[in-house]
């Protein structure tokens, strides 16, 4: 082939680029490897931007995607088995949380609420699987999230993304504000309060359990400060005042299986175990009711976690349960808690770091 070389001084042709082009093929295809390598090295340094191909930076609104082109996209998550990074172990739990959707929830007094709703999502992973389609879990929610969320439609998300996961164990968490009409103590105004509530929804080896976790805001006012501040007035005639707090205890109970626990029941549970609520709508008969309330249950954190205890224990709705209390000291600069769980389902060796952290409720 006879290859006319331009002169330093001439432009050459497009003709005898291309010329040049299929000269550097044919002998890549044939020379050894280190050659190559240099020529290669070489030919990048001669392209600008450091070899970066210059590709075009419109969005291109215009273009759709078929069948084949979707079979062609790379798919890394899904990978091979020699893709995993890191130790070839089983993963518990993998899966998206605070995914956000209205959901409709059956009431026991005000019918059905459409609530926004954070959903926690999590499958198991085996040792030899590289990871997990996320997307899968979202979709599998929306799938149901038009219809009233009942147990049953957990159970249908659950089974949707357990089988298109291929995984053997799977979970639902759904963590929404609760609103119920609480009425004054004495001067029969009524306002709104709102419950932290969360459903959860367990799958392990096909064998299933449905929670309801539930904080529940109360005033505490301690025992002892309430007899110290009595002997003084009593003796010295002085004024003194018991010091009480805001305190939060989170109450986590399995409803058992065929068995229907309202949220306004769990609510009522810890109102009867520990009466001195937190209050929305107060004039000045309530404030002084509520002074008298806190002085007929004076308690300790031990005596809240005991009194909870009493009332799940006798309802035979609920099975294993977790009672977390935290009184938030207005003496001290520290708080006092208390853990009581009930059954294997809550039993733990260790305790998150940062539980009792996240039992502050801000106004």
């Amino acid at each position: 082939m006879n290859l006319h070389v331009p002169s330093l001084e001439e432009t050459p042709s497009r003709e005898e680029a291309e010329a040049a082009l299929d000269v550097l093929r044919r002998f890549t295809d044939e020379a050894p490897e280190a050659e190559r390598g240099a020529l290669e090295a070489a030919v990048t340094s001669l392209l600008p931007a450091a070899g970066y191909p210059v590709l075009n930076r419109d969005y291109p609104s215009d273009f759709s995607v078929d069948s084949v082109y979707k079979e062609g996209l790379p798919d890394l998550q899904n990978g091979p088995a020699s893709l995993i990074v890191g130790a070839k172990a089983a993963i518990q739990h993998v899966g998206i949380s605070n995914f956000r959707l209205p959901i409709g929830y059956h009431t026991r007094d005000n019918g059905d609420l459409t609530l926004e709703t954070s959903v926690t999502g999590t499958v198991s992973l085996e040792a030899e699987k590289k990871g997990i389609n996320m997307s899968r879990i979202m979709r599998s929610f929306y799938a149901h999230a038009e219809r009233t969320f009942s147990t049953d439609v957990i159970c249908a998300a659950l089974d949707d993304y357990k089988s298109d996961l291929d995984s053997f164990d799977a979970r639902i968490m759904m963590r929404f504000s609760f609103p119920m009409k609480v009425e004054s103590l004495r001067s029969g105004l009524s306002g709104y309060q709102y419950y932290d509530i969360a459903l959860e929804l367990v799958d392990l080896g096909g064998s299933r359990q449905v929670f309801m976790h539930l904080d529940y805001v109360y005033s505490s006012t301690c025992p002892c400060s309430l007899e110290l501040s009595e002997h003084a007035r009593a003796t010295r005639g002085q004024l003194a005042t018991p010091h009480s707090q805001r305190s939060v205890a989170r109450v986590s109970v399995e409803v058992l299986s065929g068995r229907t626990l309202w949220f306004e029941d769990l609510v009522e549970l810890c109102r009867k175990a520990v009466p001195t609520e937190t209050q929305v709508m107060v004039k000045r008969e309530d404030e002084q009711a509520f002074a008298e309330l806190n002085a007929a249950n004076p308690i300790f954190v031990e005596d809240a976690a005991r009194s909870f205890c009493e009332q799940l224990d006798a309802d035979e709705r609920i099975g294993d349960f977790r009672v977390v209390a935290s009184h938030q000291e207005s003496l001290h600069s520290h708080d006092a808690v208390s853990v009581l769980t009930r059954g294997p389902s809550f039993e733990a060796a260790s305790l998150d770091p940062r539980l009792f952290s996240t039992l502050f409720h801000v106004g």
